[in-house]
């Protein structure tokens, strides 16, 4: 048909020129709309991979700090949820490789010897980043990710797209053009009309309107082909469809960008929490370290009263009450450390047996009073009379209550008042609910602290002129503990200087069970045993040699594995305390060696170790072990094993 147009006719120069501007329009359109989308790609491309190298620097910052290799592989193998991030690596400040990650089945190039300047690069079809790791403002080392980058199949295949529109765009027009008439400038114009509302209100709704004639009006929302003759009419057409086409494009990129911002913000906000957690480890660390040296401090002063003052005993005495004191305050900050480390990793598992409250209250009390009063504080206890029996555990109930009691003192100013009572609500069918409350005159907590005091290392004061001690854990762990019973812990105050309450709800027992008689372990009475003391801490284990001495016991004391490997044979020991990290040959191998030996058949071996988790235990009692002790140990834990083993072999029966 186009070759039927003469080109020094009117038509044909129409038709010319209606290719050249629709022709001159698509391409203008075309480049506008590649370069925008090709410039957004490479910014949200290179802000998404900046922003997964510096996700990747702070998680890794104490991995590198630590000289941890194995933390920052694992840091780095989460890049597998990225498939087009292919290559990663974290450099040490010495700028050599710290761990390094690559895709598996990928043909990679090696990884750069040092670490470039930090940035972004384009480096043979691939974006690479570097991206500095810092340590409370020092750079201690750097991210390196590589990833692929289609910048040119994406060009590829928009331009493509745009070809095939432009293409059939033009043929459109050519179609059009070649059957103009006379009445062609006002559909032109209607054209030109929407053309310039699009551009200038980017409303890709508008349409070229036809009348009912097949002449074409102004553009207007939505309008149709419902009138197809006319010259114009196909070129109106694809005009439309063209309008409808860039549109859903339009919409694409919107919907596209609108996802970019919302996973920007998911990073934006784990950014947050991970710094948010970093500054609460930074405070943990910091508290703790305080927390462990008060008790120092004393302890070191004891033992200067006890060096210069040997002569009275009056003093001596004074300076061993301080040092019991101080010793347990730090063995309770231990604990309550391992207790939260079990609850968090599913290792910690109670007793569950039927309790009643009164003799749990006592327990806790028993615990929580000699620091009420050394505060002087009031304390007011209202329980029901009637026996309230709950089922659970009854050290760590007692454990709960006197953590609620003692933050109670310690947040309450001297001579403040405590009251601890108990009631029972609910359907009495089942039992119903004991709800016990620990309130106090104290400072109190403020409305947006409620949600947070029970969070780890949490404390509602946490400036440097507080009075009071602790790591934040003991709420938490007090919570976690009434979960383990099926209980809840909650708190309520009414703001700063108001006081606070704290009230554990525990389900109540509709029927109690007879009570099961335990067997006595008895007492060690005036038996005496052959004892085994091995531990490389040399002023440890010959203080409690010389206590088991002056009670009647022989004891043997070796510092070292081979050396208690080759003594016992002829020591033959009815108890063998033996510590795990020794020098030379470690506490497993050495009780399963000694196990082998004969003479040893009715030893009883204890662990005496630093470890205290599940695992510890399991591969304890595994090597032959019979009894696992967590330091710090005290002369009481080794009387009560040996009371508990007073039926064994003793010194008088080995002949």
């Amino acid at each position: 048909m186009l070759s039927r147009l003469r080109p020094d006719t009117v038509r044909a120069k129409l038709v010319a020129m209606a290719l050249a501007t629709t022709f001159a329009a698509l391409v203008t359109m075309s480049v506008s709309m590649l370069i925008y989308d090709l410039s957004t790609f490479q910014k949200n491309w290179v802000d998404d991979l900046t922003t997964q190298a510096e996700i990747v620097a702070t998680v890794s910052a104490p991995a590198v700090g630590f000289n941890d290799p194995a933390v920052a592989r694992q840091n780095l193998e989460l890049l597998r949820v990225r498939p087009q991030i292919q290559q990663g690596a974290i450099y040490g400040a010495d700028g050599a490789i710290f761990a390094a990650y690559a895709q598996s089945g990928a043909n990679l190039p090696p990884l750069p010897e040092r670490p470039g300047r930090p940035g972004h690069a384009i480096e043979g079809g691939r974006m690479v980043v570097y991206h500095p790791i810092l340590e409370n403002g020092e750079r201690v080392g750097t991210v390196y990710l590589s990833a692929r980058y289609r910048l040119l199949d994406r060009l590829a295949s928009y331009a493509m797209i745009l070809g095939v529109v432009t293409l059939a765009s033009l043929l459109l027009a050519a179609l059009v053009a070649s059957r103009l008439q006379q009445a062609i400038t006002r559909p032109l114009r209607a054209v030109t009309e929407v053309a310039r509302a699009v551009m200038q209100r980017r409303d890709f709704s508008l349409r070229v309107e036809h009348d009912a004639d097949g002449s074409h009006g102004k553009g207007g929302q939505g309008g149709g082909s419902a009138v197809h003759s006319g010259e114009i009419g196909t070129l109106v057409d694809a005009f439309n469809d063209m309008l409808a086409e860039i549109g859903q494009r339009a919409n694409a990129l919107q919907e596209a960008n609108l996802t970019l911002e919302r996973e920007m913000a998911v990073r934006q906000g784990a950014e947050r929490a991970l710094l948010l957690a970093d500054r609460r480890k930074d405070e943990f660390l910091a508290t703790l370290a305080h927390e462990l040296r008060n008790p120092l401090a004393p302890l070191r002063t004891g033992l200067d009263i006890m060096r210069l003052n040997g002569g009275d005993p009056a003093a001596s005495l004074r300076a061993r009450g301080v040092m019991e004191r101080q010793l347990k305050q730090m063995v309770r900050l231990v604990d309550d450390l391992l207790d939260v480390s079990r609850i968090n990793t599913g290792k910690l598992t109670i007793r569950r047996e039927s309790l009643e409250l009164h003799a749990v209250v006592a327990n806790a009390l028993e615990i929580a009073r000699p620091f009420i009063d050394a505060q002087g504080h009031e304390l007011a206890v209202d329980l029901p009379a009637r026996p309230v029996h709950v089922l659970g555990d009854t050290t760590r109930l007692a454990q709960v209550l006197s953590n609620l009691l003692n933050n109670a003192a310690r947040y309450t100013p001297r001579g403040g008042r405590i009251a601890l009572s108990a009631d029972v609500g609910g359907d009495e069918d089942d039992g119903g609910r004991l709800h016990i409350r620990v309130a106090d005159n104290g400072i109190g907590i403020a409305p947006g602290m409620l949600g947070e005091i029970f969070e780890m290392f949490v404390q509602a004061d946490a400036s440097l002129e507080r009075t009071n001690q602790g790591l934040g854990v003991g709420l938490s762990l007090a919570r976690k503990l009434v979960e383990l019973h099926d209980g809840t812990l909650e708190a309520a105050s009414g703001g700063a200087g108001a006081g606070s309450t704290f009230i554990v709800t525990l389900p109540v027992l509709a029927e109690v069970p007879e009570p099961v008689a335990r067997p006595s372990l008895g007492h060690g009475g005036d038996t005496r045993f052959r004892i085994l003391l091995v531990d490389d801490n040399e002023d440890f284990v010959n203080a409690i040699a010389g206590l088991l001495r002056t009670m009647g016991h022989t004891v043997h004391v070796c510092h070292d594995g081979p050396q208690a490997l080759a003594d016992a044979g002829a020591f033959v020991p009815d108890f063998a305390f033996l510590d795990i990290g020794l020098p030379g040959l470690n506490g497993y191998d050495l009780a399963r060696a000694l196990r082998t030996i004969p003479a040893l058949g009715r030893t009883v071996m204890i662990a005496v170790t630093g470890w205290g988790q599940q695992k510890d235990r399991d591969l304890a009692f595994e090597a032959g072990f019979e009894e696992h002790l967590v330091k710090p140990v005290s002369v009481e834990q080794i009387l009560a094993i040996l009371a508990g083993h007073r039926e064994g072999v003793a010194v008088a029966d080995r002949g």
